[in-house]
């Protein structure tokens, strides 16, 4: 087994033991093979539906080296990464990811990741989203463009 594969599981088997959340694990490590980030489930423990284990794993990283940019370093993860993590993924600029567990293994035990997928297709109505105000937020965004704002 990869070895930081192998450490994502543990990750995931640690949070299970300690019922902190979901059976989900994930490790970031550098190009030199460093761990630079653990990460487990903690939805349950912090009562935080975002505290999935790619997401907690990003949050230290970002933390550790003082930054909000992974470009550079890698993801291994138990299981294929939900949308929401998935995004989180794509807004730290980690481009290398593995994972051991597919979505449909993940949906065989009852997460419902599919649901989110159906909804960004359009074939499904789980939330209302409805856009409103316009007008006036987006004074907010043209100011912090003509304030030459960081785009990350």
């Amino acid at each position: 087994m990869n070895k930081y594969m192998e450490k994502a599981k543990e990750n995931a088997d640690k949070g299970i033991a300690n019922h902190e959340g979901g059976p989900f694990g994930a490790v970031i490590v550098d190009k030199k093979g460093n761990i630079i980030s653990n990460g487990n489930n903690k939805v349950i423990k912090s009562k935080d539906p975002t505290a999935h284990a790619e997401i907690v794993a990003i949050r230290e990283a970002c933390k550790t080296l003082n930054t909000n940019d992974l470009s550079g370093y890698i993801l291994y993860t138990s299981c294929e990464p939900c949308p929401m993590c998935l995004s989180a993924i794509i807004w730290a600029n980690i481009k290398e990811v593995y994972f051991g567990c597919t979505r449909k293994d993940a949906a065989d035990i009852g997460f419902r990741d599919d649901d989110i997928y159906e909804f960004i297709k359009g074939n499904n109505d789980m939330i209302t989203l409805k856009q409103m105000d316009r007008e006036t937020c987006i004074e907010t965004m043209k100011q912090y463009e003509k304030d030459n704002g960081t785009i990350y």
